[in-house]
């Protein structure tokens, strides 16, 4: 019995860990803003993609 409440308590005081929503936020807001400035400026656009697939490779690699 004490175990599942014990449980129960980890559970629920995780979901109410708030630290490093700000940092997400932050970050989808930069990514908004890459695309927002990538089709507002199509010269751009390139290197900004080029970004995102480095990007994307590395973080391919940290999973595995």
């Amino acid at each position: 019995m004490k175990n599942r409440i014990w449980k129960k308590f980890i559970q629920l005081s995780i979901w109410k860990d708030e630290r490093g929503q700000d940092m997400v936020e932050y970050a989808l807001m930069c990514g908004f803003i890459t695309v927002a400035a990538g089709a507002a400026f199509p010269p751009v656009g390139d290197q900004i993609s080029e970004i995102f697939s480095k990007l994307n490779s590395t973080l391919e690699a940290a999973v595995q």
